[in-house]
Parts: C-alpha cells; structure tokens; sequence
C-alpha cells in the first residue's frame, strides 16, 4: 500500500506535486483544473489561497471530484474575517 508523504505547490510548473513513500509522484497541473471548472477570479482566489496554505487539500478536492461542490459553495479558507475597514 502506498502512502503519501509529502504534497507541496509548486510555483515554477504550477502543478501540485503529492510524493508517494514508493517513490511515485502525481503531478497535478492547476491550469488544467482551472480551465476545466471554467473558474473565475473570485473562485480564483480561493484556489490560489489554498495552493499556497493547503495543497493536500487542493489535491484532495481534485481526486476525489468534489473541486465542483467546493467552488459552488462560500469560500471556507477565512479570509473574509481578516479584512479589516478604516
């Protein structure tokens, strides 16, 4: 049985990269998702918010084909809370 080990984005090939303990590693490209959910800025954001905070659960999204319902839904990262008004 295969385990994940390690998942990061990388910046470079815009790809999430997920490395497995027998050595394989599964490539992601994020401009292939984006342009297939058809995303727009504002769903954007979010995507781009978890590339750089939770790739796992960017890659998690994308293989279990649940990318649909958490674009379609509010944003769950929490940003919103963060702007503050002067």
């Amino acid at each position: 049985m295969t385990k994940l080990i390690h998942a990061f984005y990388n910046m470079d090939t815009n790809a999430v990269e997920l490395t497995y303990n027998d050595g394989s590693v599964l490539t992601i490209d994020c401009e292939e998702v984006e342009n297939f959910y058809d995303v727009t800025n504002g769903q954007m954001v979010d995507l781009d918010w978890l590339l750089y905070n939770k790739p796992l659960e960017y890659a998690s999204l994308v293989l279990s084909g649940e990318m649909e319902d958490y674009l379609k839904g509010p944003a769950l990262h929490g940003m919103e809370d963060e702007i503050v008004c002067r």
